[in-house]
């Protein structure tokens, strides 16, 4: 696990935004002081170097912003309330009349791929918000808001750690970060093992992408509990409510996905629907996750063999993560602010509707301090490059760090 001890500097006493604005929040750390270390032959505990000034600069910048421009509020505004009910009546209704009311093939496609898309807003801007605490200041409430994620079929306790812990405790550090570690099928960065397959992963991943949702919804939630671990990380096995909710978000989803429809259809038909609706899902995420974290744009650091890295995790965090996209206002509504990932890593407990007030803040103090900001100017070009690396990685050997691409 990380060493936090220099992430998360103490702000003034009474500051209102001592619980948004950390990078790592208390929550987060109680569930990084419950951890066993890892499992038998597992990554060993990683240390970051001290901060150089830069992340309390940005932070006392930041806070400076919200207690000036937004009365201290750093979680869910107005406007995000209105979205959040927007997106999940849309999902809501293009359900029913998928179920009910479609009465041709083509009304069913077209339904079952909106409904898949609906799915991913609801992850893009509600449940990922919920998730990382920044929808509101009540811990409860982001508790709700999270349990969305089950809504659609996969298991808002294993996000957790899965993505709030690892993936942006260790982002794209082979063997620590989960989003990266993907088995044999594809190789996303240059310390990972070669194999004569991926010749071919620029090519082939684009179909693959898709199982990602049916595979957490149907297989990985379970195996991971099982296993009561995440790849090399150990983790507790839900208790409690959480085990509550994970057993009963599985048996809604199945229930909405499988069970009442076939009360209306035949069976063959549910199934093909689901599949598509899933792999829409699955595809959407896939991508808009890989266009910030798997380019030649960002670094894929190691550890020196004491679990020391090199930078601080303020900069560790800038250097391995890219923007896309900034001034698309499309689409930054329905990635749910995804596309300022630079911002999202530093400050992920900030609701994602003021990332693009403090992207410029973020960006400046990079430049005062000499850190290069990363982005893709376009969604298409983030895929593009992208592609590049999935290419560049499929034909070289492993730990090959210079890269032309």
């Amino acid at each position: 696990m990380p060493d936090i001890s220099n992430t998360t500097p103490t702000t003034a006493a009474g500051s209102v935004l001592s619980y948004q604005v950390k990078s790592i929040s208390q929550m987060d750390i109680g569930l990084l002081q419950q951890l066993p270390r890892t499992v038998s032959g597992g990554p060993a505990r990683l240390r970051f170097s001290a901060d150089n000034g830069f992340h309390a600069t940005l932070r006392e910048r930041v806070e400076a912003y919200f207690s000036e421009h937004h009365n201290a509020r750093t979680s869910a505004n107005v406007n995000m309330w209105l979205k959040s009910v927007f997106i999940l009546a849309s999902y809501l209704a293009c359900y029913i009349f998928l179920v009910w009311f479609a009465i041709t093939w083509w009304q069913a496609v077209a339904l079952s791929v909106v409904l898949g898309g609906l799915a991913a807003l609801i992850g893009f801007n509600i449940q990922h918000d919920g998730g990382h605490h920044a929808y509101s200041g009540s811990l409860k409430k982001n508790r709700v808001v999270a349990a969305t994620l089950d809504l659609i079929g996969a298991s808002s306790y294993l996000w957790q750690w899965k993505h709030g812990i690892y993936h942006h405790g260790y982002p794209n550090i082979s063997g620590h970060d989960t989003d990266i570690n993907v088995g044999r099928v594809l190789r996303l960065e240059p310390h990972q093992p070669f194999l004569r397959h991926h010749r071919w992963q620029h090519l082939y991943i684009w179909l693959l992408y898709g199982i990602m949702a049916p595979r957490w919804q149907l297989y990985d939630d379970f195996r991971e509990i099982a296993n009561g671990a995440i790849g090399p990380h150990r983790i507790p096995r839900p208790r409690g409510g959480e085990l509550a909710l994970l057993i009963g978000g599985k048996l809604v989803f199945l229930s909405m996905a499988l069970i009442v429809p076939m009360f209306f259809h035949p069976v063959w038909v549910v199934l093909l629907l689901y599949g598509l609706t899933s792999y829409t899902l699955g595809f959407l995420l896939s991508i808009t996750f890989q266009l910030a974290h798997n380019t030649a744009l960002v670094d894929f650091p190691r550890s020196s063999a004491d679990g020391q890295i090199a930078q601080s995790w303020a900069e560790h965090q800038i250097s391995t993560t890219a923007d896309f996209a900034r001034k698309n206002r499309v689409v930054t509504w329905l990635l749910g602010g995804l596309n300022y990932q630079v911002e999202h890593h530093l400050f992920p407990h900030v609701c994602h509707v003021h990332y693009p007030a403090i992207s410029p803040i973020v960006a400046a103090t990079c430049h005062e301090y000499g850190i290069t900001f990363r982005e893709h100017s376009t969604c298409l070009s983030g895929l593009r490059e992208h592609y590049r690396w999935l290419r560049f990685l499929g034909n070289k050997p492993p730990n090959t760090l210079s890269v032309t691409v």
